[in-house]
């Protein structure tokens, strides 16, 4: 017995010769649009953004997001027992070390990253184009972090350590530092 038999013509699928490909081929495009999709239908820096992760060769842990124009991979990789730590030899592995260096524990790390993510991309030669403000922490100008090295106009861990003492003296951490940029758009 066909039930599309009883059903009204403009309600049934006509599935001729060619139809079943041209359906599923629909289909398949219609899933992938909405895989795509999906993401941007959520502001960029919700949390409601959607993540995955997944281990990649070597134990890296990648950490991919939808929620931007393509996807994109975190500065982190190898766990430490705390979760996922940078990978040794990057900013973010230097300011680490720092962050643990002054006391502070690993949701000021967070805060850290999500602050000078926010700021520069952990480019230590990131230029505001308006400002002048320069590195990693953005100082301005740039020349300020010359107290923390010559070199502080090429060396991450210098711009680190001078971000590090700016953000100690003006906001106590970096957690109250970023509550400050999410509150202010600026530190």
């Amino acid at each position: 017995m066909n039930i599309f038999k009883r059903l009204p013509s403009r309600l049934t699928l006509r599935i001729g010769k060619n139809r079943p490909r041209a359906v599923l081929s629909f289909l398949a495009i219609a899933a992938v649009v909405i895989f795509l999709a999906a993401p941007l239908a959520v502001a960029p820096g919700s949390t409601d953004s959607p993540w995955f992760s997944f281990t990649a060769a070597r134990g890296q842990n990648i950490l991919v997001s939808g929620a931007g124009v393509g996807l994109e991979r975190e500065e982190f990789g190898v766990g430490d027992g705390f979760g996922i730590a940078p990978e040794p030899g990057t900013a973010q592995a230097a300011a680490l070390e720092q962050v643990t260096e002054r006391g502070w524990d690993r949701s000021e790390f967070s805060c850290l990253v999500s602050l000078w993510s926010k700021e520069s991309g952990w480019n230590h030669g990131a230029q505001n184009p308006d400002s002048g403000a320069y590195g990693i922490p953005q100082a301005l100008p740039g020349n300020k972090m010359a107290s923390a090295g010559s070199d502080w106009a090429t060396n991450p861990a210098t711009q680190i350590r001078w971000g590090l003492g700016y953000i100690e003296a003006r906001y106590g951490s970096p957690c109250q530092a970023w509550g400050h940029s999410v509150a202010k758009n600026w530190y």
